[in-house]
């Protein structure tokens, strides 16, 4: 089995801090994870007037459009850490929620690959913008429908990793449904598939290894109890997760059935043999 492409979603729990951001791409990087994802919304165009200017508590204010300002990034600091990761040998990702951040990460920064979120994928519009990039993209498939999932792949010229995923924070473990993976690989034969994660604990992660998916994404977070509505479905514990992930891709092998040379001492020893058989 080829190496699984890891992705370390920074996400939003960076609350708009840079240095914040900055520790959990060292956490990424040193688990041995292969790159970072951020996200990018305008915010004017994402999100209503009207829910805009609802109500809501934040350490930035008392109005949605206050707290939505506050956890957003600038051009100069996603062009910051883009070079920052890239220093720790890391592909920077990000997730464009619309038309203009598309074409701000075009216009200041080099993405290793467009990532459409799930709530994008049957967004024609968008979609055919990422086919103007020529970028290499990676599918989310949460809240889509098996059909949705086929018209966005027709669609999109350049997709390498389809992800199955349920986007709920935190996923219930009877929702995870590691086995669309395997759906995915048997419709999908040509296409790379994968597993982006929003379950809180590591072993969603570890079974989606354990079905051979190409890709896992999942969310990180130095404290689950810090402000942010991703905190809770992020992991903590990157490390530990990471080595489990590349252990247990070295223990899936090949799956040809051999005898090893360590179990011959054991075959001289208990091996029995029956002319009957």
């Amino acid at each position: 089995m080829s190496r699984i492409y890891v992705i370390a979603e920074v996400g939003i729990n960076h609350n708009g801090d840079v240095d914040l951001a900055k520790e959990l791409i060292d956490m990424a990087h040193e688990a041995d994870c292969d790159a970072v994802k951020f996200q990018k919304r305008t915010v004017d165009l994402v999100y209503s007037e009207e829910e805009l200017n609802t109500y809501r508590e934040s350490p930035w204010g008392t109005t949605t459009r206050q707290q939505k300002e506050g956890i957003e990034l600038s051009i100069d600091n996603f062009v910051e850490l883009e070079q920052y990761t890239n220093s720790k040998g890391l592909d920077f990702i990000v997730s464009c929620w619309d038309l203009n951040s598309v074409d701000d990460m075009e216009n200041n920064c080099n993405l290793k690959y467009h990532k459409v979120a799930s709530a994008l994928a049957t967004d024609r519009q968008f979609l055919e913008r990422l086919n103007e990039t020529g970028k290499p993209v990676i599918l989310s498939t949460g809240m889509c429908t098996q059909s949705e999932i086929d018209v966005a792949i027709h669609l999109l010229n350049n997709v390498e990793y389809v992800l199955a995923c349920t986007s709920t924070y935190p996923t219930l473990i009877e929702e995870v449904n590691l086995n669309h993976i395997i759906a995915l690989k048997d419709r999908f034969p040509f296409t790379k598939i994968g597993f982006s994660n929003h379950y809180s604990g590591l072993a969603a992660c570890i079974g989606a290894t354990a079905l051979n998916a190409e890709c896992l994404e999942f969310h990180i977070t130095k404290d689950r109890t810090m402000y942010g509505s991703d905190q809770i479905a992020s992991i903590e514990s990157v490390s530990e997760l990471m080595t489990n992930i590349r252990k247990v891709e070295k223990m899936l092998g090949d799956g040809i059935k051999v005898v090893y040379d360590s179990e011959r001492p054991i075959i001289d020893k208990l091996r029995k043999v029956s002319n009957t058989v």
